[in-house]
């Protein structure tokens, strides 16, 4: 199957248009007459996917392994490493990152993976109304998201009852939220002085966590495609001790 016809199928369900100014979704690596016989659908692209995918292959990945300009393809550090051992085994590239958060993944981990009602949509805030004291609702969000440890700004101990809701890495949208608990992932030290002295409660859901339902959320989608899909469980970098 041609890559053109799949990669117009995701520009359907997630318009690549959508991505933000500083993203760099789309078709990495490849080109869009390039026929592939299998799909790999992961968080992040690495050498233990690479090894183990069959040549003449196609990853969707969630986060852009090109970002920023490269300057050579010397193969010895990342991303280099693992472009230059796609390109050996004729792997194409397409990345579905802020297009994505905004059709598929946010309201996805606020209603299936949290439990709550989505009241609005605001490009990448999500809110939902809810009903719970700071610590309680920190128990709820980590008894969801499998975790022992999570961190949390108490700037207030009024009840929580509007919830503010980013997957990734939301820190920059601080400044807009309007509710009394916003949760996402990467929060700095100064955006946490910042929302501690103006009351808003954060939780750090961390990003791989939030993120981490990319391919089992586009699996679905690609159903209607004869072709073998495989998600990949990418690695966290972060460990906890």
């Amino acid at each position: 199957m041609k890559i053109k016809e799949i990669y117009d199928y995701l520009d359907t369900i997630s318009p690549f248009n959508t991505q933000s100014s500083w993203d760099n979704s789309g078709l990495l690596l490849g080109n869009f007459d390039q026929d592939i016989n299998k799909i790999y659908l992961a968080l992040d692209v690495d050498m233990h996917l690479i090894e183990n995918a069959s040549e003449n292959s196609l990853f969707i990945v969630h986060h852009p392994l090109i970002f920023k300009g490269l300057k050579n393809l010397s193969g010895v550090l990342y991303p280099q490493n693992l472009l230059t051992k796609m390109i050996q085994k004729n792997i194409a590239l397409i990345a579905m990152h802020t297009n994505f958060d905004l059709s598929h993944l946010n309201t996805y981990f606020t209603s299936e993976i949290l439990g709550f009602k989505i009241k609005e949509q605001n490009e990448f805030l999500i809110y939902s109304d809810v009903d719970f004291q700071l610590d309680t609702l920190v128990d709820h969000v980590k008894k969801c998201l499998k975790l022992n440890h999570i961190r949390v700004v108490n700037a207030h101990q009024e009840k929580i009852k509007t919830l503010a809701i980013c997957t990734g890495s939301g820190g920059d949208l601080i400044s807009s939220v309007k509710a009394d608990c916003f949760l996402s992932g990467d929060f700095k030290y100064h955006q946490a002085l910042e929302s501690y002295h103006n009351k808003l409660n954060l939780i750090d859901i961390g990003h791989y966590e939030s993120e981490s339902y990319f391919g089992e959320i586009l699996a679905k989608d690609l159903q209607k495609f004869h072709l073998e899909v495989i998600i990949s469980v990418s690695k966290n970098p972060f460990q906890y001790f």
